[in-house]
């Protein structure tokens, strides 16, 4: 009889890593969410609530660890989902804050953005083997690259906020960061709608 082992001990690596994934994407979607409200930030807002969606996206995967193919493919769509409600509750703030003004500080932005970036690079490394797995750790993969994205953009935000005194560099990041999460949403329902049918083709 052919021994599980291996899927075992793949499925107990898989939930430690979206287990640290999600501890650590959570506990900054708060620290970002507070300052971002405090600096008056979209690009620092827009990388919470990206965040708070990619922390719930773990949640969806390790919750599709050892389940059946379909229930990974349910997982993997759930979170495209996500990510593009997320996606445009950002961009209408965005526009309100276009029609009715802020002031960014950059130099909160600056360091909160320093840290997230720290945070999303040893998340990134972390998911990089699962890069190429089932669709469900892929779609991890996907939204840990475009935090690392989102990360620098706000910091050279911050820069050219602070360089200019203007605040359109921050509304410029913050929809560049919404379209990113649009669009990594996108591609995840999109893969998890090949796999489905890669799938069902391959049954007998």
């Amino acid at each position: 009889m052919a021994c599980d082992c291996h899927i075992e001990a793949r499925n107990a690596s898989q939930k430690k890593i979206l287990l640290t994934l999600f501890a650590l994407n959570a506990t900054m979607f708060v620290a970002e969410i507070i300052t971002g409200v405090f600096a008056e930030s979209t690009g620092v807002i827009a990388d919470s609530l990206d965040m708070l969606a990619d922390a719930m996206v773990y949640g969806i995967a390790i919750s599709a660890i050892g389940k059946p193919a379909s229930r990974k493919n349910f997982a993997a769509r759930l979170s495209g989902y996500f990510q593009i409600v997320i996606a445009v509750s950002v961009l209408a703030d965005i526009a309100r804050r276009f029609f009715y003004g802020s002031e960014p500080e950059s130099l909160l932005m600056f360091a909160i953005s320093c840290v997230a970036l720290a945070v999303n690079i040893f998340c990134l490394r972390l998911i990089s083997k699962e890069k190429d797995g089932e669709v469900h750790m892929r779609a991890s993969w996907i939204f840990s690259k475009n935090d690392v994205l989102a990360n620098l953009g706000v910091i050279i935000a911050s820069i050219l906020i602070y360089l200019t005194n203007a605040r359109w560099p921050d509304l410029v990041i913050g929809s560049l960061i919404t379209l990113i999460v649009l669009r990594g949403g996108l591609q995840i329902l999109r893969e998890a709608r090949i796999d489905k049918e890669l799938t069902n083709g391959n049954q007998p």
